[in-house]
C-alpha cells in the first residue's frame, strides 16, 4: 500500500513538472501561433517563417505601420521589402509588391525582389572597369557581364538591423575590400522610413577607405493590380526623362545619351505598359520589352523630386517615384519564368511586376561621358528614394 501511495506521489511530481514544461512551452507555441495569425490577419506573411540564423546572423521579418494602415514588411537578408500594404479605391488593402512567404523561399533561388542592390546595382561590361590606372575584375554572373554587385553582393548578405518606433528600420553593412572583386572597405546605413503620407523613403549612404565605384538601389517588383494578380499591361506609366541610354544586345549601354522622341521610351505622357513593351524597335528586342536606363531631366539633384507615376485602372492605386538620382531602369519583368512563387501562392509569369529602379547609369565606370560613380575617402555617397501611393 505504502508503495503504491509513494508511485503515486511521485507519479503526480512528474506529472506535474511535465504540465509546467508543457506549459511554458505551450505559452512559447501559443506567443509564436498569436504572432503567426495576427500576421495572417494583417495580409503579411508570418513572422516566424523569417527567423532563421544565416552566416552567424539571425534574421527576422521588421514590419512598419503608419496611421493610415499602410505596412511595409522587410527582412534584414538583403534588407529587401517583402510586402507593401496600400488600400486601394474600395478601401481594400493590396499587396502591390512581388515576394516570398518565408525566408527559404529566398534562399533556395536569387529572384531580386525587393532586394538592396550593391555594390554596384545594374551592369558592368564584361565584369571589369579601370580606377586610377588599376583594372579591377569582378564575377561574371549575367552573360558576358557582372550584375547586381557578383555572385554574392548585398542582396544575399545579412545586414544588422534597428528599429526606429513604428515607421523607421535602419540597416547596417560593411562591404570588405575586395569583397565581390571591388576596392575599399565601404561601410552603408540604409534607411526605410513609412510616411504619414504613404510613401516608403529609402535613404542610402555610404563611405569608403579608397577609391571605389558605388550605385546603390532597390529592385522592388511592382504589381498595383496586386502581387500573383497576373500582367501589368494594363498599368499606365509616365517617366519624366527626354533622354536614354540604348543598349547591345547584352544590354550595355553604348555610351549615347539617345532622345526618346519618336521612340517606344518616349514616356513623357502617360501610356499603357501594353502598348510599347512589344513593338518593332531594335531597342525593345535587345532589351525582350523594356530593360533600359531613362536618363532623367534635371540630373542628380541634392532633394528628391518626382519622375515616374505609374497607375493601376483597376484598383485606382498609383505610385509616384520621387529620387535624387539622375537615372531609372525601367524594367518590365521580361525574364520572371513563372518558376517562381508568390506569397498568393501563384506563380509570378513574365511580365507579371515592372521595376523603377533609381540609380546612375549601367556601366559608368566605363564610360567617360555618364555621371561619376567614384567615391573617394572623405567624402559620404547619399542618395534617396521615396515610392508614394494614393488612390485616383
Amino acid at each position: 500500500m505504502k508503495q503504491l501511495l509513494l508511485s503515486a506521489v511521485l507519479l503526480g511530481m512528474l506529472v506535474g513538472c511535465n504540465n509546467s514544461q508543457k506549459n511554458q512551452e505551450s505559452s512559447t507555441m501559443s506567443d509564436s501561433t498569436s504572432t503567426a495569425a495576427a500576421d495572417s490577419a494583417s495580409g503579411l506573411p508570418e513572422r516566424s517563417r523569417f527567423q532563421k540564423e544565416i552566416d552567424g546572423k539571425q534574421n527576422d521579418l521588421y514590419v512598419l505601420t503608419n496611421a493610415k494602415g499602410m505596412k511595409v514588411a522587410i527582412t534584414n537578408y538583403g534588407g529587401r521589402m517583402v510586402s507593401i500594404l496600400v488600400p486601394d479605391k474600395d478601401g481594400n488593402m493590396v499587396d502591390v509588391t512581388l515576394g516570398h512567404s518565408s525566408i527559404d523561399d529566398y534562399l533556395a533561388k536569387e529572384s531580386f525582389f525587393g532586394t538592396l542592390v550593391g555594390r554596384y546595382g545594374n551592369r558592368i561590361a564584361k565584369g571589369q572597369f579601370t580606377l586610377d590606372g588599376k583594372t579591377y575584375k569582378l564575377p561574371i554572373n549575367n552573360g558576358p557581364n557582372s550584375l547586381h554587385g557578383g555572385k554574392k553582393g548585398f542582396n544575399a548578405r545579412m545586414w544588422d538591423a534597428t528599429p526606429v518606433g513604428n515607421n523607421a528600420l535602419k540597416l547596417h553593412y560593411v562591404s570588405q575590400d575586395g569583397e565581390e572583386g571591388y576596392p575599399g572597405t565601404l561601410t552603408v546605413d540604409v534607411t526605410y522610413t513609412l510616411t504619414d503620407d504613404n510613401g516608403i523613403r529609402i535613404e542610402y549612404q555610404a563611405t569608403t577607405d579608397k577609391n571605389t565605384v558605388v550605385n546603390l538601389t532597390n529592385h522592388a517588383y511592382f504589381n498595383l493590380n496586386g502581387e500573383g494578380s497576373g500582367s501589368v499591361a494594363d498599368h499606365l506609366i509616365q517617366i519624366n526623362a527626354d533622354r536614354y541610354t540604348p543598349v547591345d544586345a547584352t544590354l550595355i549601354p553604348t555610351g549615347e545619351l539617345a532622345p526618346v522622341e519618336g521612340t517606344p521610351f518616349d514616356l513623357r505622357k502617360p501610356v499603357a505598359i501594353g502598348e510599347r513593351q512589344d513593338v518593332d524597335h531594335p531597342q525593345i528586342k535587345n532589351g525582350g520589352g523594356f530593360d533600359h536606363n531613362l536618363v532623367l531631366n534635371g540630373g542628380q539633384t541634392a532633394q528628391p523630386r518626382l519622375i515616374a507615376t505609374a497607375t493601376s485602372p483597376k484598383t485606382g492605386i498609383s505610385m509616384d517615384v520621387l529620387t535624387t538620382e539622375p537615372g531609372v531602369q525601367f524594367y518590365g519583368g521580361n525574364f520572371l519564368d513563372g518558376k517562381a512563387t508568390g506569397k498568393s501562392g501563384k506563380a509570378y509569369e513574365k511580365r507579371n511586376a515592372f521595376c523603377l529602379e533609381t540609380q546612375h547609369f549601367p556601366d559608368s565606370p566605363n564610360h567617360a561621358n555618364f555621371p561619376s560613380v567614384v567615391l573617394k575617402p572623405g567624402e559620404t555617397y547619399k542618395t534617396t528614394t521615396e515610392y508614394r501611393f494614393s488612390v485616383k
